[in-house]
């Protein structure tokens, strides 16, 4: 990614590209201002054909932040890793400025390499491997202060450059919060390419399905599929006494009444664990270190239900 480009960039597809007083000194002002880069990418071309092994893109969105979504990938991941070895799961982090699933997975110390076939990803188990931009940091706590046409082009540069191999059965991609200018650019892109569709991630209480209504809005608008909603944290068990307790109220029914409502399916619900977040902070798998947990158990059904929707999409 070129770092001339300057912090307020308008974009390349923008009518003003070029001819801002931010486009001032940039290397590219005389060709944006051509109106060249408004024609078809061809990066597009690139990408489609980077993807043609990649059989499933699952986008895991959520509206609102904070609901759990980075850990959900991690287990959609590893599930799907752990139930069949033959298949190969791919994960690429799209959160810019907060990736987090180098540690959850783990792997934060590791490095990217770089070979004539592209980058490599950084592999968790031997048919499991993560990209991420934090990977690309100097250190992690650095902050990543980057507007709109950065953030694009980091995103199409992994979606072109990365190299999963010969064949990915499931490439999930996590992305940040909301409907803005990553989710744009993925939907864009993925739009080239066959078989991309979404899971929705949302937390019981209102002020959180209030921003998933909005998610689900802004996927049929820009038409795509989506596979279902996943309720997370919906419910506490405690591992002494086994007594339930609703942490987030289900005050208008919970994410299963607004898919009702909403038309789209409910894949199910993720009851809260601590041990979770523990192995998340340790990168710890915990599929298999609590394999018998209802938080395991639940998310292998979500899993059943999300694969069979794929076949039938």
């Amino acid at each position: 990614m070129d770092p001339n480009i300057p912090n307020h960039c308008p974009g390349t597809d923008s009518s003003s590209a070029g001819q801002v007083s931010a486009c001032q000194g940039c290397p590219n002002q005389n060709i944006c201002a051509s109106g060249v880069t408004q024609l078809p990418d061809p990066a597009l071309e690139v990408l489609k054909h980077r993807l043609s092994s990649v059989k499933y893109k699952i986008l895991v969105l959520s509206g609102k932040g904070g609901v759990g979504k980075s850990t959900f990938t991690s287990l959609l991941a590893r599930v799907l890793a752990n139930e069949n070895e033959q298949k190969n799961i791919g994960v690429l982090d799209v959160d810019i400025c907060g990736p987090s699933l180098p540690l959850v997975f783990g792997v934060q110390d590791e490095n990217i390499h770089q070979s004539g076939s592209g980058w490599s990803p950084v592999f968790v188990e031997e048919n499991l491997s993560i990209m991420s931009v934090g990977f690309l940091l100097e250190s992690k706590d650095d902050a990543v202060i980057w507007r709109g046409p950065k953030k694009n082009a980091m995103i199409k540069q992994f979606l072109t450059e990365v190299d999963w191999g010969d064949t990915l059965d499931y490439l999930i991609v996590d992305t940040p919060p909301g409907t803005s200018d990553e989710h744009l650019s993925l939907v864009q892109f993925l739009k080239s390419t066959e078989n991309f569709s979404a899971v929705v991630v949302t937390t019981p209480q209102e002020v959180s399905l209030l921003d998933v209504r909005k998610e689900l809005d802004f996927a049929r608008k820009v038409g795509l599929p989506v596979l279902g909603v996943v309720e997370n944290m919906s419910a506490f068990v405690c591992p002494k006494c086994k007594v339930t307790s609703e942490i987030f109220p289900k005050n208008t029914g919970g994410a299963a009444q607004m898919s009702h409502e909403m038309g789209v399916p409910f894949l199910g619900s993720v009851p809260l664990d601590p041990s979770l977040g523990r192995c998340c902070d340790e990168g710890v798998n915990f599929i298999q270190k609590y394999a018998r947990s209802p938080t395991v158990v639940a998310i292998k059904n979500i899993v059943e239900n999300l694969t069979r929707n794929l076949q039938s999409m």
